[in-house]
């Protein structure tokens, strides 16, 4: 199935997508985030969605203002494509290859999930950022809380998956890990999420024999082509990651986990490190990203002005004088 969340008439609903994109709205539901808390897992979602077949049918997918599929209880963001850490490192860090750590474990940041954009909703330019960049990625949405899982326990908490664009301020991204802790302001101004969350059963013909998903990938700037990967071409598998999430703490409904961005194009980083110049150049406001993925959907966003930022002082070097 698929699960749309949308404002129609100025009330926020939640609905099964239909394959003529016909919503069906699930009575009294208005959060997707709480359906999963409340269903428990996947069995639970689907027999909702079921219920919602029974019932008159909405509006076209058409005639409303998408968004969100959920608002995320938190957002893990990992990196588990070579190709992109290879890219992005000469980009970014100004270092090549791939660091030896990168394959001990899949690495993920915790992103901003107040900050999170619904598809065709216009992204600001975060303060102070004068190169805004992309990232394509596809998001896993757990629907079952765990603890220590292993990979084959995590595959249940799995519930579904939508499109996931990090969007990222390299200029301030490369400026703040010079400190050796983050990446902090230069990903949390905007994530969008969209078009559908769709249920991981949906996706089980596309996994191939190592348990990962051979989608297609697609990202465009304007109409052209910028790049395209295969999400088989990750180093760890969406359960694989969950488990590493919940390893000593707990993954809950409603938590996202990114799969990091794709390789071949996958952001614009990664192909200005490999280029040796900013070919593309950098999203500017009145540019549109179109990220799709196969089986799940297209994600589109145009990219706005945005604030300036609110001065601050520079760190002050104190005296270190003790009482």
């Amino acid at each position: 199935m698929r699960f749309a969340a949308y404002e129609h008439r100025h009330r926020h609903r939640v609905a099964v997508v239909e394959e003529d994109g016909t919503l069906m709205p699930l009575p009294g539901v208005t959060s997707l985030t709480a359906l999963l808390q409340e269903t428990g897992g996947l069995p639970g979602l689907l027999a909702a969605g079921a219920a919602a077949l029974d019932v008159p049918p909405g509006p076209h997918v058409s005639e409303v203002r998408l968004l969100p599929p959920l608002q995320p209880a938190s957002v893990r963001d990992f990196v588990t494509f070579e190709e992109h850490v290879e890219g992005v490192r000469r980009s970014v860090e100004g270092t090549g290859g791939v660091p030896e750590q990168w394959y001990a474990a899949p690495t993920f940041y915790f992103t901003n999930p107040h900050a999170v954009y619904g598809p065709g909703q216009d992204v600001p330019v975060p303060p102070g950022s004068s190169v805004l960049d992309f990232e394509l990625e596809v998001g896993a949405v757990i629907g079952r809380e765990g603890r220590d899982l292993t990979p084959e326990q995590a595959r249940d908490h799995i519930v579904g998956y939508t499109v996931f664009n990090d969007w990222s301020a390299r200029d301030l991204q490369s400026a703040e890990m010079k400190v050796g802790l983050g990446p902090c302001k230069g990903k949390d101004t905007a994530t969008t999420l969209g078009p559908y969350l769709v249920t991981a059963d949906e996706l089980e013909p596309h996994r191939d024999g190592d348990g990962f998903l051979r989608l297609a990938l697609t990202a465009e700037i304007n109409g052209q082509v910028v790049g395209t990967d295969l999400l088989s071409n990750m180093s760890w598998t969406f359960e694989e990651m969950t488990a590493y999430a919940s390893r000593g703490t707990r993954v809950v409904p409603g938590d996202v986990l990114g799969s990091g961005t794709c390789g071949n194009g996958g952001c614009l980083a990664e192909l200005w490190g490999r280029r040796g110049e900013r070919t593309p150049l950098p999203l500017r406001p009145g540019d549109t990203v179109r990220l799709t993925v196969e089986g799940i959907g297209t994600l589109t966003n145009t990219v706005v002005a945005g604030v300036e930022p609110v001065p601050l002082p520079t760190g002050r070097r104190r005296s270190r004088e003790r009482p």
